[in-house]
């Protein structure tokens, strides 16, 4: 299998994985359609695959492909035309202090230590959460300290020097994909998930690309619904990015 019309794209195959747990909506099944092989998943060539919808994780780009259900959305913020709302704002400047490092990819026993707490808070029940168990420093390792593309670690720390948030992000040609982030997860009263998202689309403004990548939307997902309050946003549609700020 492979996609039409991208030259950049035509050395790849493309397998689907058999069928597994969806780790969004209960008692479905979810399958993946695989770029393969890894090595040829360059940054010229993941910012073809990420306009027609693929995410990473790790060194795999994978895009949902369940041949009965088409809940995944893969959405992107337009930052030309992205003003925060007020409670975004208000998160905005309820964080502001906090000093930010902008590292390569590498594990880091603070950062780990924060995922593994995130996990347990967040994911406890969730199927889509990466199971907390022996073997989960190599988990993390393979989720998110490995790629082949341009990767970065974007962490956010307290005056006190104590790490709050990290946020994973890919940069691609048109911008800059949210590939996961992580906080702590102990004070209810924080905003750190909208925080990041705000700081990053600040901080893509400065680099002059027009989009902030969020993932996938699903309409039947509490868990994504923080994303519906991101706009102007752009869906992808059969195939062609679309605009809907009509989302409830």
């Amino acid at each position: 299998m492979t996609l039409p019309n991208e030259p950049s794209l035509q050395k790849l195959q493309f397998y689907v994985t058999t069928p597994y747990p969806c780790g969004y909506l209960p008692n479905q099944l979810a399958q993946s359609l695989i770029a393969s092989p890894q090595s040829l998943v360059n940054a010229q060539v993941y910012s073809g695959l990420i306009q027609q919808g693929f995410r990473r994780s790790g060194k795999f780009a994978y895009r949902p492909h369940c041949e009965h259900c088409h809940a995944c959305t893969p959405v992107r913020l337009v930052l030309a035309r992205f003003s925060p709302s007020r409670s975004q704002q208000r998160a905005f400047k309820q964080h502001q202090e906090l000093s930010v490092r902008i590292l390569p990819l590498d594990f880091h026993d603070a950062h780990f230590s924060l995922y593994a707490q995130y996990q347990q808070l967040r994911h406890r029940d969730d199927t889509a959460g990466i199971a907390i168990e022996s073997n989960e420093a190599e988990q993390y390792r393979q989720f998110l300290c490995l790629s082949n593309v341009e990767s970065l670690m974007i962490e956010f720390a307290d005056a006190q020097g104590q790490i709050k948030i990290v946020s994973v992000i890919d940069v691609v040609q048109d911008g800059v994909s949210a590939v996961y982030t992580f906080y702590d997860a102990t004070d209810a009263k924080n905003s750190y998930g909208t925080y990041a998202i705000v700081w990053l689309t600040e901080w893509i403004k400065t680099l002059e690309l027009p989009y902030l990548y969020l993932g996938y939307w699903i309409a039947q997902s509490q868990k994504m619904a923080y994303k519906q309050r991101f706009k102007p946003q752009e869906q992808l549609i059969d195939g062609e990015w679309v605009e809907n700020n009509h989302i409830a």
